[in-house]
């Protein structure tokens, strides 16, 4: 069974990972629970993970995995909520390792295929993915480092603010944030150093948005 608090958090967490593709930081998840300290999103994530609704993975950065929402039942007390322990760990799966990708200024793009990188598949939703390599530092204030492996969901669409890999000119390709305005398109890095890149949509194309992260120490 759940507090109230943790029901909340579970939540806000599952619904940062569907939007951006990777975990709140803990002053995002502090912030959405009105709290003063980061303490009580610990005592609030240990908590979860005790209970089986959360997972972290301590190789990655902001890598958080909702294992299982709860079921709301009214003849609960107030402050808990109980969740079904049905589910089973399924067995992971190889998506294609595409090779690098830039993290700061644009690389080629390369189409390597014949390396593969198992994922845990309940790390990944319907669709079709792949990983790439990144390098450089520029998206460093969004947790990706570079040497980090960053899975993609395959798709030719995006909301703006997701993070996702343009190929720019049908030749070089990069990771950025996105941001429409108008018939521009600008491509935004996560660290002060860099400046926004904006392109014209028509030279652009969306090759996928950030699922997942994965670090090797």
């Amino acid at each position: 069974m759940l507090t109230r608090k943790q029901h909340k958090l579970l939540l806000f967490i599952d619904s940062h990972l569907k939007q951006t593709g990777f975990s709140p930081s803990f002053d995002e998840m502090r912030e959405a629970m009105g709290l003063r300290s980061k303490s009580g999103i610990h005592r609030l994530i240990s908590g979860l993970e005790e209970r089986g609704f959360l997972r972290r993975h301590h190789h990655r950065a902001r890598a958080l995995e909702v294992i299982q929402l709860p079921e709301m039942e009214e003849e609960l007390p107030a402050n808990v909520i109980r969740g079904s322990f049905t589910r089973q760990k399924p067995d992971p799966i190889k998506i294609p390792l595409y090779g690098r990708i830039a993290a700061g200024l644009p690389i080629e793009a390369m189409a390597d295929t014949s390396n593969t990188l198992s994922i845990p598949a309940d790390m990944l939703g319907s669709g079709d993915y792949y990983a790439l390599e990144v390098t450089g530092d520029s998206m460093i204030e969004a947790g990706i480092l570079d040497g980090d492996q960053v899975i993609i969901k395959k798709s030719d669409q995006a909301e703006n603010g997701q993070i996702i890999v343009a190929l720019i000119d049908g030749q070089e390709v990069t990771l950025k944030r996105l941001r429409r305005k108008g018939n521009m398109i600008a491509l935004e890095p996560a660290n002060a150093r860099y400046e926004t890149r904006i392109v014209p949509a028509e030279r652009l194309r969306i090759q996928g948005h950030l699922a997942g992260l994965i670090r090797h120490y």
